[in-house]
C-alpha cells in the first residue's frame, strides 16, 4: 500500500507490546470507548467540544474511520517507549515485531505507513544498538515479504547535530547495499527534540542543515514536545503540547521547511483516561481534542498518538474542525468559480488557494465525501485535485 497524503497521526507502540493484532485491538477498544462513553451526538458535544450542529456528522465520520482504518501510520518503538534492554532481548523483539508487521500487512485495515523508531546516536553504545536493531528488523521483514514494502519509514530521534544525520543516512545506504536494494528506498524522519535541532549554535534555523545532511532520504520532521520542553528546563506541569515554547519551535520548523515538501508533525499528548468511568474518559478526550485543535490551528495536521482513547479524540477533533468550516468554505469557492464574491469577504487568490487546499484535506481525511464537495462548489474532480 502507498500513502498519497500525509497521515493524520502516527501511533507509537513499544516493541515489547506489539503483535500482529495490535492495530485491530486498538481499533476495537476505540470503538468500545465510543459506544460506552459517547453513544450519541450530544455526548460528542460534551466529550470533544464539537459544535452541536455538526456533532452527529462528526460522530458518524469518526465511527466510520475507526471501523475501516483505525491507524493511519504505525511505529514500533525501540526508543523511549521501550527503554534499554539486553542485546538478546532486543534482538528477539526486533525479529518478532518484523514478522508481526509482515503478517498484519495483509489485513484490510493495515496502516498505509509503518516503520520503527530506533535509538538515538547520543553515544557509541546507543548508536551500535540502534543500527543492530534496524538491521535485524529490516532483514527479517524483507525475508518475510520478499522486498522492502512501500510505506516503510524509520524514525531517527534526538538529533543534536547534522553530523548524526549524515551518519544515519550512510547507515541506511549500507543496509540497502547489503540487501541488494536499488536506489534510495529507505527513508527516514527526524525527531526535533533539542534546542540545537531548532536553532543551531550560529543562531540560524537548524532544519535546512538537517535536511541537507539527510542526502535526500528525509521525508518528515516531527516535534518531540516532551524532550524539547524538558531540555529547556521547564517544570513537569509545563511540559504540554500547547506550551508557547513548543509554538516557537513549530513556527521555526514551518518557516524553514516551507516549500521543501518535507512533512512536519506535532508530538503527543500524555493525558489518557485514568479509569473507565465516563467523566474521566470524557475529560481526557476533551483535553486531547483541545491539543489536536491547537496543532491544527498552527498548521500541524499530523501528531502522535499513544493510546486507543487518542484515536477517538484525534478523529473527532479533526473531523469537527473541518466540518465546522465546510459550509462557508464551499460558498466562497462556489462564488469564486462563478466570478463573484461571497457575502462579507473579498478573497485574494492566495486565500482561494488555501480554501481549495482545505477542501482537498476535508476529502482526503475522510471528513467529507468528494461528491458533496463537487456538488456544493461546482468544481470538477480535476479542479479539486489540482487546486483549481
Amino acid at each position: 500500500m502507498t500513502q498519497a497524503r500525509q497521515p493524520l497521526h502516527t501511533l507509537y507502540v513499544p516493541a515489547d507490546r506489539f503483535t500482529g493484532s495490535t492495530v485491530r485491538e486498538f481499533g476495537a477498544e476505540a470503538l468500545r470507548l465510543v459506544e460506552a462513553h459517547a453513544p450519541d451526538a450530544e455526548a460528542f458535544v460534551d466529550a470533544f467540544g464539537i459544535h452541536e450542529d455538526i456533532a452527529e456528522r462528526t460522530r458518524e465520520r469518526t465511527l466510520t474511520r475507526l471501523r475501516r482504518l483505525p491507524v493511519e501510520d504505525l511505529r514500533v518503538d525501540f526508543e523511549d517507549g521501550y527503554g534499554v534492554r539486553g542485546d538478546e532481548e532486543e534482538d528477539g523483539h526486533a525479529a518478532e515485531t518484523a514478522r508481526s508487521v509482515a503478517d498484519a500487512r495483509v489485513d484490510e485495515d493495515a496502516p498505509a505507513c509503518f516503520g520503527v523508531r530506533v535509538k538515538s546516536f547520543d553515544d557509541d553504545a546507543l548508536r551500535a544498538r540502534s543500527i543492530r536493531t534496524l538491521e535485524r528488523f529490516v532483514e527479517t521483514l524483507v525475508e518475510a515479504v520478499g522486498a522492502l514494502p512501500e510505506g516503510f519509514v524509520v524514525t531517527f530521534p534526538k538529533v543534536t547535530d547534522p553530523s548524526q544525520v549524515v551518519a544515519f543516512a550512510n547507515e541506511l545506504g549500507d543496509l540497502e547495499s547489503g540487501l541488494g536494494s536499488a536506489g534510495r528506498r529507505m527513508r527516514f524522519e527526524v525527531q526535533i527534540e533539542t534546542p540545537r535541532s531548532v536553532i543551531g549554535p550560529d543562531g540560524a534555523a537548524a532544519a535546512p542543515r538537517i535536511l541537507e545532511a539527510g542526502a535526500g532520504r528525509i521525508t518528515a520532521m516531527h516535534l518531540g514536545v516532551f524532550d524539547y520542553t524538558a531540555s529547556l528546563g521547564l517544570m513537569p506541569w509545563e511540559q504540554r503540547l500547547d506550551h508557547p515554547a513548543n509554538d516557537f519551535a513549530r513556527h521555526v520548523l514551518q518557516v524553514s521547511l516551507a516549500g521543501t515538501g518535507v512533512w512536519i508533525s506535532d508530538g503527543s499528548s500524555h493525558v489518557v483516561p485514568a479509569n473507565d468511568s465516563t467523566p474521566v474518559v470524557r475529560a481526557a478526550w476533551r483535553q486531547h481534542a483541545d491539543h489536536v485543535r491547537h496543532s491544527l490551528s498552527n498548521g500541524f495536521y499530523q501528531g502522535w498518538d499513544l493510546h486507543p482513547a487518542h484515536l477517538v479524540s484525534r478523529y473527532a477533533a479533526v473531523y469537527g474542525w473541518l466540518l465546522e468550516r465546510f459550509g462557508g468554505a464551499s460558498e466562497r469557492v462556489a462564488a469564486w468559480r462563478e466570478g463573484s464574491t461571497a457575502k462579507g469577504v473579498l478573497d485574494e487568490p492566495a486565500t482561494i488557494a488555501s480554501l481549495l487546499r482545505y477542501l482537498r484535506f476535508a476529502v482526503s481525511s475522510g471528513a467529507v465525501d468528494e461528491t458533496v464537495v463537487l456538488s456544493e462548489t461546482g468544481l470538477t474532480r480535476d479542479e479539486l485535485a489540482v487546486g483549481g
